[in-house]
Parts: C-alpha cells; structure tokens; sequence
C-alpha cells in the first residue's frame, strides 16, 4: 500500500467520513468499494462512452505507470515525457491540455491549495517550455493513492468520450477493441491531419464502415514505423492490436467496465 503524505491522508479521511467507511487515511479495499459505488450511481446520471474491458484498462494502467513501485520513483512528481506534452502529473494526466477548471477540480480533494496554484500555473505551457517548467515543481509529490482515483474518476471518462468522438461507432465494438482505442487515444491524441497520422484516418475509416477488427488490428501494427527506437510504443500498438484481434470472445460477469 501506497505511503501518503499527512495532508492527502487528512483530505482522504475527509472523503471517506463523506462515504461512511473507516476514516484510516488510506486508500484500502473498503474506501475503494464505496468509491465504486458512488462512481456508479453517478454513470446512471451521465452519459457512458464507451464499455472496457477491464483487462483493456489494466493494459493502459501498466502501459502509463509500469508498477506501483516504477510509478513512485519515476511518476509521482512532475515530468515532461517529451515531444509536444505538457507537464505531466500522476497517472498520464497532462496539464498542457487540461483546463484549469479540470485541473482544480481533479485534484482538489488530494493537493494543498499552493500545490494546485503551482500546476495551474504551468497549465497550457507544452515542448520545450514544459520541460523547464516541470523542473521547477519537483516538490510536489503526488502519490498513486491520489493519481488513481483522478485516472478512473475523470482521465479515462474524458479520453472515452474523446475515443467515441474520434472514431464513430467505436461503441459498437467488442469491449476489449474499445479499450485498445481508448488506449491509442489516450497515447497518440485524436488527431487526423499529416502523413504519420494515415492509420490513424484508416482506423476511422474502418470503425465507420462496418469495423474489420482484423484490418484494425493491421493498422495500429503499421504504426510501429513511426517509432524505429522507441521499443516501448512499438510494444504498445503490438499489444493493442493483439487485444483487437483477440476481442470477440466471450467476457466473463463483472469484465465490463463503462467508461
């Protein structure tokens, strides 16, 4: 379990009186159960993306984070992942593209005031500006039992609406395939425009026009030419055409997960 600092422990015991479990100042099994429940009743309420399999959303998880230990000595303090990112916290939670709003409302619950000030102040900033920036908030740590809550809460629900809207009729495909989208969006973006964009418009093109699940499959495979030297993307567009391929079979009770 997650060691937290005594300011995110004083606001989750905050929550949990909220939920009427065991104010301990963890993020355990019982205060994750409630937060599910209280997750689902607020789903009846919204519109729901797309439906996940929840070893689609595992793959995103250990694709962003790598384990718990990697994630508390590589991601619980801000990063610039490079390229066009913006200064990134937590679970793949970019603030180069987040609002303000978002950001305060996301992390609320789990960053002191000057903490929050401190990231909205770099909001919007991304390249090489980001890079500079992110060296500046070094102090701030954010740990796994805040970034979950924030990447199931609000980072997935956007990015699948993001998904659904990038490619229509993705809703229609079997639960592991939505996942993979969602995975691909939530790593590439939505864009469509240029020359290293060509799978992505084929994807589309596919999802609109009746989805071969295996062309689908082909196209996030093809797209490892973009990365000659960079293993990690390569393996990921392997590992989400695998579960495309492999997504019409038969789902167990509770593998759903609306998103």
């Amino acid at each position: 379990m997650s060691t937290t600092s005594p300011q995110v422990a004083q606001r989750l015991r905050r929550i949990q009186k909220a939920l009427g479990v065991t104010a301990d100042g963890m993020l355990g099994p019982e205060t994750l159960t409630a937060l599910e429940a209280r997750l689902d009743l607020a789903a009846t309420r919204k519109t729901i993306s797309l439906a996940c399999s929840r070893k689609s959303l595992e793959l995103i998880l250990q694709f962003e984070i790598g384990s718990r230990a990697q994630y508390e000595r590589l991601y619980s303090r801000p990063t610039w992942p490079g390229g066009e990112s913006g200064v990134t916290i937590g679970i793949g939670y970019d603030l180069g593209y987040t609002s303000k709003q978002q950001i305060e409302a996301d992390w609320d619950p789990f960053l002191e005031k000057p903490e929050r000030a401190a990231l909205a102040a770099v909001q919007g900033a991304k390249g090489a500006v980001a890079e500079q920036l992110a060296r500046g908030l070094r102090n701030i740590n954010i740990p796994l039992a805040a970034a979950e809550p924030v990447f199931y809460a609000s980072t997935l629900p956007r990015f699948a609406k993001i998904t659904r809207d990038a490619f229509p009729g993705v809703e229609k495909l079997p639960f592991d395939a939505q996942g993979a989208l969602l995975s691909l969006v939530f790593n590439r973006g939505a864009s469509f425009t240029g020359e290293r964009r060509s799978e992505m418009r084929a994807i589309r093109a596919e999802v609109a026009g009746g989805a071969s699940l295996a062309r689908i499959a082909a196209q996030l495979e093809a797209m490892q030419r973009l990365w000659p030297d960079t293993r990690g993307l390569r393996d990921r567009r392997v590992r989400e055409a695998a579960l495309v391929r492999g997504s019409r079979r038969s789902y167990e009770e509770g593998e759903r997960v609306d998103v």
